[in-house]
């Protein structure tokens, strides 16, 4: 039972990080229908910002992740305007091009800049809890915490205030929201955002337990969409969900099966699910 209960922590703690990632990726392709593969790109900036903050500028871990989603939420808007808005008319291949150009663009940014060393990223929650046996990271902790108060903050300012009602519009009904004024480029740029301060945020809370280096957004973003599609595409509890079971699968998967089949858990997965259920689990956020 100890050993089950530890690994219900570590696919807590895993699931949280995918959830959150797959939670971005999801808003921007529900609500402007891009499948943004920079979005990993954006996961790996966030970790290089708040190791930036954090060993360069010697800021607090908190400040260092503020800063981090400041900066990727801004990153994300300047994508946004510069690159996706004036293909927002082209063929839907071409936003897929273009996205992945952004990767390749950011990616060689980071080896520039910072090099291709792995580096390390410290956190003032570096201990332990051992609760009768079942020893709990207090940065897993910290991740699980923080995943259930942005999920409950994003519900809370989409479904209570007017900005969010403007987004949930959009998501719904695109031709009606432009028909009752709604400023498609402010939801535009609100969405690439959120969807960039979730990334940074991710990457900052997760960077303590792994390692930072420019690929490091790369496995991370292959399973966000392998979640993204076992919930449903768009739909923001499918993204949460779909996330849990990639990491309760990893967790349990990497212990009583083997960590070298680890990765390969995500995918196996999708060919499963998707053989029952080929429209996702939430079918209404399906497109």
């Amino acid at each position: 039972m100890t050993i089950f209960l530890q690994q219900v922590f570590n696919g807590l703690t895993l699931g949280s990080i995918y959830g959150l990632v797959a939670l971005g990726l999801t808003l921007v392709y529900g609500i402007l229908h891009i499948p943004n593969f920079a979005h990993g790109a954006l996961y790996m900036v966030g970790a290089f910002i708040s190791y930036f903050f954090m060993v360069d500028i010697g800021a607090h871990y908190w400040v260092a992740m503020a800063g981090a989603a400041v900066v990727v939420a801004v990153l994300g808007v300047v994508c946004e305007r510069l690159v996706f808005h004036p293909l927002r008319n082209a063929p839907p291949i071409h936003d897929k091009i273009a996205a992945i150009g952004i990767l390749l663009f950011l990616e060689a940014l980071v080896h520039m800049v910072w090099g291709s060393d792995f580096r390390r990223m410290a956190s003032p929650f570096g201990g332990v809890v051992n609760l009768d046996g079942v020893f709990l990271r207090e940065q897993g902790i910290l991740i699980i915490a923080s995943t259930v108060v942005l999920v409950v903050a994003l519900n809370l300012f989409l479904r209570k205030t007017m900005v969010g009602a403007t987004i949930i519009a959009m998501a719904q009904n695109r031709e009606g929201a432009f028909l009752v004024g709604i400023d498609a480029n402010r939801v535009a740029m609100m969405t690439f955002a959120i969807s960039g301060a979730l990334a940074a945020i991710a990457a900052t809370l997760y960077a303590p337990l792994n390692l930072v280096y420019p690929a490091m957004g790369h496995l991370v973003i292959m399973k966000a969409f392998v979640i993204i599609i076992l919930g449903g595409m768009g739909s923001i509890p499918g993204a949460i969900v779909g996330g849990m079971i990639i990491g309760f699968a990893e967790a349990f998967g990497g212990y009583y099966i083997s960590t070298a089949y680890k990765d390969v858990i995500a995918f196996a997965l999708l060919v499963v699910i998707l053989s029952i259920r080929p429209q996702g689990l939430f079918a209404k956020g399906a497109h």
